[in-house]
């Protein structure tokens, strides 16, 4: 494991800042941590840097001899036009690719980044996710990030956790949160009951909450007119069919409201 972390806990004063965290990467891995503002995801990556003790709890980096690299970092990011630059010009935006490239000089095994797309254009956060895939992938560099963008951290992630008021509320691979947001087909009917046992009966897969019926197969989904014929056929005409699909936001949300 390249992060071993167990227990993490961080309390000040009369606040719980992170609440007995425990969580591993494995080597090549991208791993986010997501939250919302306060949730303990920079309290967290602190912790895990050495920055501030933790107040109970224990966490292990495995650490290897590095070399310096700075022209190719510099180059990697595209820094070469503000290479003799003062830090304090640059924008905010080259600003953390020079945080980035601090981080990358010697280069390291283990990546922890918070917030590493922020203040960057779309082609800046493009650019970043590209340079940590292959970093992960190609070089074998594992990364633990915080982010509040759902949408890159579907793209670049392979497993996430959950942080709420200072918890590790849900841990899973990204596959899973993006499977949450898949289109799903919405069914309104008179008896839903009557509904519900004539498509069953024709080999679809139903799920029947306050009347309202949900199929997920990708044949109701594709062909929502052979469910409304069925149910008509059935004696129980559809008065709405709709397919839906949630964004990550909301699939994130709903993981944090349900914790």
């Amino acid at each position: 494991m390249t992060i071993d972390a167990v227990g993490l806990t961080k309390q000040y004063r009369d606040i719980l800042a992170v609440d007995d965290l425990t969580l591993h990467t494995t080597r090549g891995e991208i791993y986010a941590l997501l939250g919302l503002n306060g949730s303990g995801k920079t309290t967290t990556i602190r912790m895990l840097l050495g920055l501030i003790r933790p107040t109970r709890g224990q966490v292990s980096l495995f650490e290897e001899p590095v070399e310096k690299a700075v022209s190719d970092v510099i180059a990697r990011l595209g820094l070469q036009p503000h290479a003799h630059h003062r830090a304090q010009t640059l924008s905010l935006g080259n600003k953390q690719r020079l945080a980035l490239a601090k981080a990358l000089l010697h280069q390291p095994d283990l990546l922890l980044l918070d917030e590493p797309a922020n203040g960057l254009d779309p082609a800046g956060v493009a650019e970043i996710r590209s340079l940590l895939h292959d970093l992960a992938h190609h070089n074998g560099v594992t990364i633990l990030l915080s982010s509040h963008i759902l949408t890159e951290v579907a793209r670049l992630a392979t497993r996430f956790g959950v942080l709420d008021h200072g918890r590790l509320v849900w841990e899973d691979a990204t596959t899973e949160l993006v499977a949450q947001a898949r289109p799903r087909l919405r069914v309104t009917v008179h008896a839903p009951g009557h509904a519900t046992a004539a498509l069953r009966a024709a080999g679809h897969t139903v799920s029947a909450e306050d009347g309202e019926l949900t199929l997920t197969e990708d044949r109701a989904i594709h062909h929502p007119d052979e469910i409304a014929t069925q149910l008509v056929t059935a004696g129980c005409p559809p008065t709405r069919l709709a397919v839906e699909q949630d964004d990550l936001e909301t699939c994130f949300l709903r993981l944090v409201s349900h914790t």
